[in-house]
């Protein structure tokens, strides 16, 4: 693994009325990290596409050419989740290169009760102006998926196109690229964060408890993939009496929440390739009705007109797998009150960067949370909406701790682990560039107090701590 590691110093300014006392800090790290090997997955899942009239189509990898093809959901659709593509005299092919690649698979399989067909793959290295066949015909020949694997050789950036004659029908899903360095493609990643109007002026929405959790995409409760593996950063407890640091499994996600400030303190999920499916997003705000009582129960109305959004902290997006995950993260004890331009821009791409991350072939553990009392969203700055019963936050942090797909995560973190710490300003005239926002996990916590990585080593967690990487 390469990587430019760059020191510097830190210097702490300290305002105070007490005698000044030197304080030394420990050198920060820059770090880029240049991924050593890559697996992206077209799943086909994105798109649109119901004719077979040539056209392109933008699905998760990029923009593709689909001549006399389409993406089929019919019964007799051979498909792996909710849809596929149906080839039928014609070819699919990539408007767009990928880098650094050795091996390409592709399932395949025959549509309905259509006879054997043949397919071919060809490859280009010139954009796109002339392909050449690579390796032999795949036969389809079964109605269940075939999988044919082809090794690539080219040092340049190329692009593939699968061709089909005859008039018989297949289905091809779950396109596997895998190579070493960077793809340097750009992932159509849908944006979840929307401009929040569903419901918004209306009457607050019946209230929700706590996710059954009897799903088969509900993390596990502990070890590998839980929404907490990394530590609970505050020892946040499930005894009521803790209004300020209480502790709720919403089963896609482990949350502390404060009673006062109507909002989480921090929020701690998983995220993977199971993680996401074809649930559109619900839009369904509703207040938790699992709050202990006397605490103060926010409605899906009790942002309107406050000029801020109803800002998830475990996305729409990250939670895609079932309607109960996405409608999970609609409870009102998930949402923080965020300027619309940081909420629908700089957010919005960061959440899309680390899904497109899974695409990769990675997992990502995200503790977001936001600190301090005060925000601008469009009607200028406030310290408090809801008739001071929700309070708005002056900052808003997210951690990620990015792994290649693997088991015994906690004990494959090492100091080359690539961990993105992100602090924003809730302020409407953001840059819309989160990458300008990049610092450590050693800042978040000097200003939360809180231990983001308690699980792991000390001697690790002080060398992670104080890196900046940098995508």
């Amino acid at each position: 693994m390469k990587k430019i590691i760059l020191y510097s110093l830190v210097l702490l300014s300290i305002s105070s009325c007490t005698k000044k006392t030197d304080v030394i800090e420990s050198p920060t790290i820059v770090f880029q990290y240049i991924s050593p090997n890559y697996l992206i997955k077209e799943d086909f899942e994105m798109g649109k596409k119901t004719a077979y009239a040539i056209g392109d189509v933008a699905i998760k990898t990029g923009s593709w050419s689909f001549d006399d093809a389409l993406l089929g959901q019919l019964a007799a659709d051979i498909k792996k989740d909710s849809q596929s593509v149906r080839l039928r005299t014609g070819k699919i092919s990539m408007n767009f290169d990928i880098d650094s690649i050795t091996m390409i698979k592709i399932n395949h399989a025959q549509y309905g009760n259509d006879a054997v067909s043949v397919l071919s793959l060809w490859i280009s290295d010139d954009q796109g102006a002339t392909y050449t066949q690579l390796g032999n015909p795949m036969s389809t020949n079964s109605k269940s998926f075939i999988t044919d694997s082809f090794n690539i050789t080219s040092l340049k950036k190329v692009r593939f196109q699968i061709r089909k004659t005859g008039t018989t029908r297949v289905n091809i899903d779950d396109i596997i690229f895998i190579g070493k360095g960077k793809p340097n493609i750009v992932f159509f990643e849908p944006v979840d964060n929307i401009l929040d109007t569903t419901g918004y002026n209306s009457n607050p929405a019946a209230g929700r408890g706590t996710p059954s959790g009897n799903g088969i995409d509900v993390p596990p409760a502990d070890g590998d993939n839980s929404n907490m593996l990394f530590g609970n950063p505050s020892n946040a407890s499930t005894n009521s009496i803790q209004i300020e640091n209480y502790l709720i499994d919403q089963k896609y996600y482990v949350q502390s929440y404060s009673s006062s400030r109507g909002t989480p303190n921090w929020v701690s999920w998983h995220l993977d390739a199971t993680s996401t499916g074809s649930t559109s997003r619900l839009d369904n705000f509703a207040n938790f009705t699992g709050l202990p009582t006397g605490y103060y129960q926010v409605l899906s109305n009790s942002y309107s007109g406050s000029g801020f959004d109803r800002g998830h902290n475990c996305p729409s997006g990250d939670r895609t797998s079932s309607i109960e995950a996405n409608s999970s993260t609609f409870l009102m004890t998930n949402m923080i009150p965020q300027a619309p331009n940081n909420n629908q821009k700089t957010w919005a791409t960061l959440e899309s960067y680390l899904r497109a991350e899974v695409q990769k072939g990675n997992e990502v553990y995200v503790i977001m949370g936001s600190y301090g009392k005060g925000g601008t969203g469009t009607n200028g700055f406030a310290e408090t909406i809801n008739l001071g019963k929700v309070v708005v936050p002056n900052r808003v942090w997210k951690v990620a701790i990015i792994l290649p797909n693997g088991n015994g995560d906690l004990s494959r973190v090492n100091a080359n682990t690539r961990i993105l710490a992100i602090d924003t300003p809730n302020e409407n005239t953001i840059d819309a560039d989160w990458k300008k926002y990049i610092t450590t996990v050693d800042a978040i916590e000097k200003v939360t107090k809180y231990d983001l990585l308690s699980k792991l080593p000390l001697d690790l967690q002080k060398t992670l701590q104080v890196k900046f990487y940098i995508p």
